[in-house]
């Protein structure tokens, strides 16, 4: 199997995660945390990386980490081999700690960063570890809210100022903002990302595409580069549908929403806007038309002749 879409240039911001080799355990003890997060510390004196947020799990980790100078790679040599090191030296043990690569997905900051640091801090609460992020304290939400002095490495103003210039008040309204999702389904923002790689409004995939991925031929180890550059707007599935479902326009909306969901790439907020409806809507939406499409031949068939001459794959859909 190819290695995954690597995107790397200055000023760019990524979700990583790195997990335990067979899910194996990576923090077994108070220390190692510690420890790991000595190497978060080094990675930004030594090569400059900005880590906006961090959750430490059992198993794996997640970072919402920006490299200025587009040195990801190195960064997370960096982090990886040195607590690969350092583990492996305390418990005596040889080979890989993490399994394969970390896995990196470009996002568009000015619309994504507030929405995957919540993600970031509800990590233990959707592993049932605890009830409250705020009880966990192995993550930057206590940084974030207040509740501890954040390290001098973890850069929490730029996600705090879009919510207030004001610091207490930024940090109320964060941690609202968190809470607002304790007690619902949550959809996580990773799955809308393009080929598994980049995750964004429409503009940023075609900027990235254009001054990033043009010149890269799409082979075996760039799984997913023909899917970014192929990517189907709204606007495009809007047209073809309205053309095939002109006799229904009820049906031909949800056939729109349904498929704009699934194929688009676009953000649940970006849908909704196209149809005047709530981001939970869309995927409501999305959902029970799903479920009717595996209990409706004739509409099946109608929808899959869309997807054909749309040019897209009935595959299993993200998650």
């Amino acid at each position: 199997m190819g290695r995954p879409l690597r995107i790397e240039y200055a000023g760019a911001c990524y979700h990583v995660t790195s997990r335990g080799n067979e899910q194996k355990e990576v923090f077994k003890s108070r220390a190692d945390r510690e420890k790991f997060l000595s190497y978060l510390e080094s990675a930004t004196v030594r090569y400059g990386a900005v880590i906006h947020a961090f959750c430490l799990m059992g198993n794996h980790y997640h970072l919402l980490l920006e490299p200025p100078s587009g040195n990801l790679s190195q960064i997370m040599r960096h982090i990886n081999g040195a607590y690969t090191n350092y583990f492996n030296a305390k418990r005596k043990r040889a080979g890989h700690l993490f399994q394969g690569r970390y896995k990196a997905i470009l996002i568009e900051a000015d619309q994504y960063a507030m929405e995957l640091s919540r993600y970031v801090h509800l990590n233990p609460v959707r592993a049932g570890i605890v009830d409250q992020p705020e009880a966990y304290e192995w993550s930057s939400h206590r940084d974030y809210i207040g509740q501890r002095k954040a390290p001098e490495w973890l850069q929490t103003s730029f996600i705090l100022g879009y919510f207030s210039t004001d610091i207490g008040t930024a940090r109320k309204k964060y941690r609202q903002f968190v809470e607002d999702l304790l007690n619902q389904d949550y959809e996580s923002p990773l799955g809308q990302a393009v080929a598994s790689a980049i995750l964004g409004s429409e503009a940023f995939i075609a900027t990235i595409d254009g001054e990033h991925l043009r010149d890269r031929q799409p082979d075996r180890n760039l799984p997913g580069l023909n899917k970014v550059a192929a990517r189907l707007t709204v606007e495009r599935i809007r047209e073809v549908v309205r053309e095939r479902f002109a006799d229904d326009e009820g049906l031909a909306e949800k056939v729109c929403i349904y498929l704009s969901h699934r194929y688009s790439g676009a953000r649940l907020r970006e849908i909704g806007a196209h149809f005047v409806i709530g981001e939970s809507a869309v995927s409501q939406a999305s959902r029970r038309f799903a479920q009717k499409l595996a209990e409706d031949g004739e509409l099946r068939k109608r929808v899959e002749m869309v997807e054909g001459f749309l040019n897209v794959s009935r595959g299993t859909p993200d998650t």
